[in-house]
């Protein structure tokens, strides 16, 4: 008797692909659409009923059977609500990574395996390897799409029933498929930013939730030279948005370099980057998967999704770790992840909660 997957249909190419390789593979396919959130958008349209349009076709042209399952609740309780709060204390979170811990790995993980699944597959680009009771999670065939960085939350032990099928696949190989199966999603675009503000106005929509305080933009040197339109709307390292001309006789752009939230000030730097490098940050909430760390350890870290991989000293220290930089970084932003690697596999990650200039 085959074994049954569920797998996790997003309405995208990737998950569609997954589908239909697990099909080939000779499993007992189910798919099932997660709902995480319940808004019309600013044209009145619910964009999660055409991604369920687009799984039922997918589904559908693969004759395999489909359901959806409502966890907007438990996203606004474990995720949406850990995106105000970070924002509203000034850092900068990635509540793509927590949703993978808090949902898809989490109650998604066990409604699936409630249906009665022997596994969950989803359309991540990364690699799994069980043995020896341990799970490794490693990066994958295509290392431009590896997703093991949103990964790094998730415990190791609800990675013991899950397959990644995209593993050994480029993108172009998955679109191929698509498109040589006629599945709906083959041209559809990928989707970027923040899932629930889709291709909404940031500013806009987080004025929705959180009130703005306007306040003053500051040199290092204290010179004030503009107004900012709340802490909230800017992150480490932002050149865009400040509205702030340029200085007479000097080149280069303006950017943030820090916020103080205390005193609801912004401050800039023109031109001189060297205010946004830092040699050390303390991370916290750390989760090892497939791996047991040394008090003190050299590895590979990445600061943020779109980041060659930096040599860094790790040591271990009540619950906390002190990453130090082998190079000084650009933009370390507290609020964000900071995700463990050595050649093949992610070790693991944590929040950012401090930064060392």
């Amino acid at each position: 008797m085959s074994k049954t997957v569920v797998v996790g249909m997003s309405g995208g190419v990737d998950s569609s692909v997954a589908a239909l390789l697990l099909k080939r593979q000779g499993y007992n396919v189910i798919g099932l659409y997660m709902l995480n959130w319940e808004e019309e958008n600013e044209r009145g349209a619910c964009s999660a009923e055409n991604d369920f349009s687009d799984v039922q076709r997918v589904c559908s042209a693969l004759d395999i059977p489909y359901y959806s399952v409502n966890f907007a609740r438990q996203y606004e309780e474990r995720v949406f609500s850990y995106f105000l709060a970070e924002y509203k204390a000034g850092r900068t979170p990635n509540p793509d990574v927590l949703c993978n811990r808090e949902i898809k790995f989490g109650p998604f993980l066990d409604y699936a395996l409630s249906m009665g699944a022997d596994f969950v597959a989803t359309g991540h680009y990364c690699k799994i390897e069980h043995a020896n009771g341990r799970h490794r999670l490693l990066k994958p065939a295509d290392a431009g799409k590896d997703q093991t960085y949103f990964l790094n939350q998730v415990q190791e032990s609800r990675l013991e029933k899950v397959l990644f099928p995209l593993a050994d696949l480029p993108k172009t190989e998955v679109r191929r498929l698509a498109e040589e199966t006629s599945l709906s999603t083959a041209t559809k675009k990928d989707s970027t930013g923040i899932c629930f503000i889709g291709e909404r106005n940031f500013r806009k929509f987080l004025q929705n939730y959180l009130p703005a305080q306007s306040g003053k933009i500051l040199t290092l040197d204290c010179e004030e030279v503009g107004r900012h339109i709340g802490l909230m709307y800017y992150t480490i390292g932002q050149r865009k948005g400040l509205d702030l001309g340029g200085r007479a006789g000097e080149e280069g752009r303006w950017f943030v370099v820090k916020k103080d939230l205390k005193n609801n000030v912004l401050y800039v730097s023109h031109g001189d980057e060297s205010p946004l490098y830092s040699k050390a940050c303390r991370v916290s909430g750390l989760n090892w998967i497939g791996f047991d760390p040394a008090i003190s350890f050299d590895c590979a870290a990445k600061f943020r999704y779109r980041q060659a991989e930096q040599k860094v000293n790790v040591t271990l220290k009540n619950d906390c770790a002190l990453v130090q930089f082998d190079t000084p970084q650009r933009a370390v932003t507290e609020g964000q992840y900071a995700v463990f690697y050595d050649e093949t596999a992610c070790l693991g990650g944590g929040v950012i909660e401090e930064v060392y200039y």
